[in-house]
């Protein structure tokens, strides 16, 4: 395990997914069910993304190294190019899933139901793009960790205290943050390539 990596990957990871809609989606569930229930299921389902994101970089491992720098240069241009430049709802109002009162008090409902909203919102995310991206450059259990670690302490952030940050921290901030981020890294990236 390396220390340096893990916190690396943590950081992007962390800061990558506060303008995303899992986390508004995790927010808002939360404010209407039982949080504890919203982040089991969000938790369980950035898991095994986190798993799905580390097999891919393995399998780009498998490439030389020059095509493998070359390749992860050009996904970390090209998120940083739908991170700055597309568009993410963060302007609109995220909208959850209704339960019944019944329900809502139900853990197998709100669990399934918030790892079903975050499983689906999370395909070909940019942080799923970025685990697999520095799983093909650096130790693949660091990587996992600490993308891990990001997306659970990015939920709980967003259920015990999204709402209130998201009144003095504009999520276009944190959208450009991550954008100019992955821009490094994929500059960084074609330029080790090209040597």
């Amino acid at each position: 395990m390396h220390l340096d990596v893990l916190l690396l990957v943590f950081g992007v990871i962390f800061i990558a997914e506060l303008p995303d809609k899992s986390l508004f989606a995790s927010l808002i569930l939360s404010t209407r069910y039982h949080a504890g229930y919203v982040w089991l299921g969000s938790a369980a389902a950035f898991l095994v993304h986190v798993i799905i994101a580390v097999t891919a970089g393995r399998i780009l491992t498998l490439l030389p190294h020059n095509v493998v720098e070359l390749v992860v240069g050009i996904l970390f241009l090209a998120g940083a190019g739908l991170v700055l430049f597309g568009k993410h709802g963060l302007d609109g109002e995220p909208h959850g899933h209704e339960l019944s009162d019944k329900e809502a008090h139900s853990f197998r409902k709100v669990f399934a139901t918030s790892f079903g909203i975050v499983f689906i919102g999370e395909w070909g995310d940019i942080t799923q793009i970025a685990i697999a991206n520095y799983t093909a450059k650096y130790q693949a259990l660091s990587v996992a960790v600490g993308g891990t670690l990001g997306l659970w302490a990015v939920t709980g952030f967003a259920i015990l205290a999204g709402g209130k940050a998201l009144e003095y921290i504009p999520p276009k901030v944190f959208q450009r943050i991550t954008g100019l981020i992955l821009l490094g890294f994929g500059i960084y990236s074609l330029v080790s390539a090209v040597r």
